[in-house]
């Protein structure tokens, strides 16, 4: 049994570090084997790194080490070498680790001594093993010399500057220690979009293939769909007589961490990048976003990172009621709970009740009495509202458009018939114009746009004029071919230019005038970010004023827990973009779809749509992996009330070709 984290009936207290796993793995509830072979390879692992920290005998270190990789790289069935002791005929298992190991697969219970290392090693020295690039061996010489114990007195330390004067440190390692403890805390507060609901979804799905389970489905901010997400909620339907069964069921996923609590109707887990069937792979990062959020530090975090998971098990009568609950937001919840009150009833996680009929009932005995609901749909039906779609749920005013019928019709993912910002080998792509147009034909798209960086982004290899106009002589063959074999598709050339100084571009005119669109977006962060509000909004007034300016890319500039935007007025900024296409002039905004920006901001989307402002999604794609990106724009634009007429990307190749050429 668990509870509170505590392991009871002989099993182990858990400890996980901030940002990774790093904890006594738990034994499966029923065996042998207990243990499966990464859990093996990982306790092995913290046990030679806890030996480091209380400077072991070297050669006893390495021993764990290397038996670590060893298990964790060899091909064969695992536990069949156990059971057959041929483990001990691997090169590089001595027999006290080969028995030890043994004797854990078969009992569940880890040595002593290797439990003790975890219990008597401080709790704040395991804490600092999660700051990137931050080793055993300098967390023990600044513990001995100065008494660091803990992140907190590590980054003191730091900034006292009593790190950098040790031998063999230095002020870079010093200031890269706070870098570190910088970027730690950005990553174990919350997880991209990208990075939670990856986790959310797997989840989903082994928990929806267990049987027994009538449905699971994932709620939260994840279903919302929040740029950012804390934890997932799950909330599975299952019959009681199925219930023990299918909690045992969860319990024995592959990819938990750690179990913090596990009771009749709720099962709290830490899940771990084991959870997923293939190695976990960010894919490509453009270096002016890797820079902002971290660089290889960052990457190393994501592939050892953690994420909390809330599992409810409800009876299927009562689901509908608990995913509703769960999936919120709080503030959507509150209006929903009133709008119930107004009508003599009651919504909670088990149902809606009449209060009339349940009395002072609580919980499951009030919900006897509650209105029937097969989905969420019946909730909002009983309370006189259209469906309100997860998205929406932010209380910004779906509530009284469900009452009056006002609610949007939500763009699809497959409406998307192309994007305009895209990156190629030309700049710092990682693939090539023949590549890209290649994937974007297999997505099922009729068009694609390249845009390229221009001279000034150094860090991104900016194409000059040359190679550019180069680019969209190859460009036009292509139109032409395709045209002639009757392939629907095409090709759209322009350029991601730098904002300069004055609101100008980073190409001549007489270069740009050469391409089918502009997108102008500011890179030089520092300097939009060291002025005021009114500098640089007149700024982009200035560049949107620009005749060859198509799209006002990534407008704020901000990297989703990497950095924050500059200083804009983007209220000021979309009147200014409506004025122009009130006139007949296609001034459009960039919803960059990059799960590292998501920006334009999906709370702004239902001000642009009002302006009257078109939207493209754009995946700002820098791979072929990478326009698949577009899908994380298009749920941003659905919290923002985007419909598909308010998005370009839906737009057919003839009618995209007459609003590019609505130019000054």
């Amino acid at each position: 049994m668990i509870v509170d984290g505590k392991v009871m009936n002989g099993r182990r207290r858990a400890f996980t570090m901030a940002g990774s796993s790093f904890s006594i793995p738990k034994p499966r509830p029923s065996g042998p084997p207990f243990f499966s072979r990464n859990q093996v390879a990982q306790m092995l692992h913290q046990v030679a790194i806890l030996l480091e920290l209380q400077d072991a005998n070297v050669f006893r270190i390495r021993s764990y080490q290397n038996c670590s990789r060893l298990i964790g790289s060899i091909s064969e069935d695992f536990n069949e070498l156990v059971a057959s002791g041929e483990l001990f005929n691997l090169k590089g298992i001595g027999k006290g680790l080969g028995e030890a190991i043994t004797e854990s697969m078969n009992t569940g219970d880890w040595p002593d001594d290797w439990i003790r290392l975890h219990t008597d090693t401080p709790q704040g020295l395991i804490e600092m093993l999660g700051i990137p690039g931050l080793g055993p061996k300098r967390i023990k010489i600044m513990h001995d010399e100065l008494g660091v114990d803990s992140v907190a007195t590590l980054k003191q330390a730091a900034q006292d500057n009593r790190i950098a004067p040790m031998k063999g440190f230095g002020e870079k390692t010093q200031q890269r220690m706070l870098d570190g403890i910088e970027l730690l805390s950005r990553f174990h507060a919350r997880r991209r979009l990208d990075v939670g609901l990856r986790y959310g979804q797997v989840l989903e799905a082994k928990i929806a293939s267990i049987p027994g389970v009538q449905h699971a489905s994932l709620a939260g901010s994840a279903r919302r769909r929040r740029e950012t997400i804390g934890d997932l909620d799950i909330v599975v339907s299952v019959h009681d007589s199925d219930k023990d069964d299918v909690s045992n069921a969860i319990l024995n996923l592959s990819g938990i961490a750690d179990v913090k609590g596990a009771g009749d109707s709720k099962i709290s887990l830490i899940l771990d990048t084991s959870i997923f069937e293939e190695e976990f792979r960010l894919g490509h990062i453009d270096k002016n976003v890797l820079e902002a959020i971290g660089g290889d530090d960052y990457e190393q975090l994501e592939a050892s990172g953690t994420i909390d998971a809330q599992v409810r098990l409800v009876p299927p009568h009562i689901a509908p009621f608990t995913l509703a609950y769960f999936t919120g937001s709080k503030e959507h919840n509150i209006a929903m709970r009133q709008r119930a009150i107004d009508r003599g009833l009651k919504l909670n996680e088990f149902g809606l009740i009449p209060e009339a009929s349940a009395g002072d009932l609580k919980g499951m005995d009030a919900a006897h009495f509650s209105l029937p609901a097969s989905s969420e749909h019946d909730i909002y039906s009983h309370l006189d509202l259209s469906f309100v779609e997860p998205e929406l749920r932010e209380d910004m005013g779906e509530v009284i458009a469900a009452e009056s019928g006002q609610l949007p019709v939500l763009i699809e993912p497959d409406q998307i018939r192309g994007a305009l910002h895209n990156h190629t080998t030309l700049s710092d792509g990682e693939a090539s114009l023949e590549q890209m147009a290649d994937a974007a034909r297999q997505l099922g798209w009729s068009w694609l746009g390249i845009a390229d960086h221009s001279p000034t982004l150094k860090i991104a290899n900016g194409a000059n004029a040359e190679d550019l106009l180069d680019q969209g002589r190859t460009i036009r063959k292509y139109n032409e071919q395709w045209a002639m074999d009757g392939v629907d598709f095409k090709l759209y050339h322009g350029v991601e230019s730098d904002i300069l100084e004055g609101g100008k571009l980073d190409h001549p005119d007489d270069v740009l005038s050469e391409l089918d669109y502009v997108v102008a977006s500011v890179h030089a962060m520092t300097k939009w970010r060291n002025r005021d509000e009114q500098a640089n909004t007149e700024e982009l007034l200035k560049v949107i004023d620009h005749p060859s300016t198509t799209i006002l890319g990534h407008p704020t500039g901000r990297i989703l827990q990497g950095r924050e935007g500059y200083e804009v007025d983007l209220f000021a900024v979309l009147e200014h973009m409506a004025e122009h296409n009130q006139n007949g002039v296609l001034k459009a905004m960039e919803l960059n779809a990059s799960p590292y920006r998501l920006d334009l901001d999906w709370r702004l989307c239902k001000h642009a749509k009002g302006l009257g402002v078109p939207i493209f999604i754009n995946p700002d794609a820098h791979s072929t992996r990478g326009l698949s990106d577009i899908s994380y724009g298009v749920m941003a634009g659905r919290k923002g009330w985007l419909e598909a007429h308010d998005v370009l990307n839906t737009r057919t190749i003839s009618e995209l070709d007459v609003l590019l050429s609505q130019k000054e």
